[in-house]
């Protein structure tokens, strides 16, 4: 490691900078949600691309996620410290892949998301309790994402069947 341990973040140090949501998850009033807050705004950068392009961000995003956590929390000391949310992100914007990027669907998908990772239901808990490092940190938001994705889809078709 070539960072001394510190559980203060650095917002100078690029790595933090972006595990940090570009400083949201500094924020001392739910950091995860603040992060996911941060989200949105990228979301709506790229929601209107080709869906290959859409997921090709998504998936370049999580792979540089395992990284950014696991190199953050290593600099840090602490795994998953709590305001390291680039986790949040990710899963918000897997949470919303395919879905019509409208205001509805997008408070939709982020109430949901946001209920998923905090509640923690199966298997989004187990995960989180068993993976560790940055894919540790990862894991389980992605999980919550795909559960949210899911479930908003059949909505989705169940409102397209009626």
């Amino acid at each position: 490691m070539s960072h001394e341990a510190s559980s203060r973040p650095r917002m100078s140090d690029p790595v933090q900078f972006l595990a940090f949501g570009f400083g949201s998850g500094l924020s001392p009033w739910a950091p995860g949600t603040a992060g996911t807050l941060m989200a949105l705004p990228l979301y709506l950068l790229f929601a209107h691309q080709p869906l290959w392009v859409y997921s090709a961000i998504v998936l370049a995003a999580t792979v540089l996620g395992v990284f950014l956590c696991d190199r953050a929390s290593q600099t840090l000391g602490v795994h998953d410290h709590p305001g390291i949310v680039w986790d949040e992100f990710v899963g918000l914007w897997i949470a919303l892949w395919a879905l019509p990027p409208e205001p509805a669907w997008i408070a939709l998908g982020f109430a949901v998301f946001r209920l998923l990772d905090i509640a923690k239901p199966w298997p989004v808990g187990w995960l989180d309790r068993h993976t560790r490092g940055g894919l540790g940190i990862m894991v389980d938001d992605v999980a919550a994402g795909v559960m949210t994705c899911v479930t908003l889809h059949l909505a989705l078709s169940g409102m397209e069947a009626i």
